[in-house]
């Protein structure tokens, strides 16, 4: 019973999460006239004072002083917060872009992005399964951009900015609150200085606008953090599958408020692309949930369980 509690909190954190990142679209169009590269920047700096007050509130900065003492650790989530700023950076530009389509299917190749990184940089070894996935899903990328006439750059762009993200995150092995606190913590002063030179520009949003238009600004720290912490606490009670599972909720939301509510063409060549992104997925994931039953009836049985 214990467990199934906790695993009905995991899903509840887990969905909320996605949930919430499913529905950024809709956010950020809200923040302007603020340009993308203010929303960038203040999504840094407020981010930072969320984490700070987190922080403060609970176990305090020890957790953080230690990550910034062990060298490693700092550089892998120096490149994490460079990554993340790209990857950010994209999304806003695209989402207010009317591109929210496209950012959905980037969040949708992902997990294909992700297996690519663990074959080229760890030396994975990939089952016949995910080797067609991978596939499938090159090929959809190429039908995309027949149709675009050029690469999905957007998707392609923030697929492998969020791939080395978690690849940094998953090397550096640090908890979710630390670890933000430390990569905002490195984008902080580049931030303010880009808000202190927009201000000078006199092209700065925030304050010079209406109140509301403030606080959203404010907001985006809020917005940043919570489903982060959401994640974190799912993570803790739910198993990895179920996790994978749940990832892609996000971007289906994001592809229905692309083209429900914002609009967006799809043309039959894009449906395509997608419809043979989806399947990838569905293999996968079904090799996943294979692969995962059959590890846990060999560890019952007491055999070693398979790679």
């Amino acid at each position: 019973m214990p467990d199934d509690a906790a695993n009905r909190r995991g899903l509840r954190y887990g969905a909320s999460a996605y949930l919430l990142w499913g529905t950024f679209p809709l956010y950020w169009p809200l923040l302007e006239p603020a340009g993308v590269v203010e929303i960038l920047a203040q999504r840094m700096v407020w981010s930072l004072v969320v984490i700070a007050i987190i922080l403060r509130l609970t176990g305090g900065f020890g957790g953080v002083r230690t990550v910034l003492a062990d060298s490693r650790q700092r550089r892998l989530l120096l490149a994490a917060a460079v990554v993340i700023t790209v990857n950010w950076g994209t999304y806003i530009w695209g989402v207010n872009t009317h591109h929210v389509v496209e950012t959905s299917l980037g969040y949708f190749i992902n997990p294909l992005f992700t297996i690519v990184l663990g074959v080229g940089v760890l030396g994975e070894r990939l089952r016949r399964t995910q080797w067609l996935a991978v596939a499938i899903g090159a090929v959809a990328v190429i039908v995309i951009a027949v149709d675009y006439g050029r690469p999905p750059w957007i998707a392609l762009t923030l697929a492998t900015s969020f791939g080395l993200y978690g690849f940094f995150k998953k090397q550096a092995a640090v908890g979710a609150v630390d670890s933000l606190a430390v990569e905002t913590g490195a984008m902080f002063v580049p931030a303010l200085i880009v808000l202190i030179v927009i201000g000078a520009q006199g092209n700065l949003a925030f304050g010079q606008h209406s109140v509301a238009n403030s606080l959203l600004l404010a907001g985006t720290g809020v917005v940043t953090v919570i489903p982060l912490l959401f994640f974190a606490a799912s993570t803790r009670r739910l198993p990895l599958s179920v996790i994978g599972l749940l990832q892609y909720l996000a971007p289906v939301l994001q592809f229905a408020v692309g083209v429900g509510i914002r609009h967006e063409s799809t043309p039959a060549a894009e449906l395509i692309g997608f419809a043979l992104v989806w399947t990838a997925l569905i293999i996968l994931t079904v090799d996943g949930l294979r692969a995962q039953r059959s590890s846990n009836q060999s560890t019952l049985a007491g055999e070693p369980a398979a790679i």
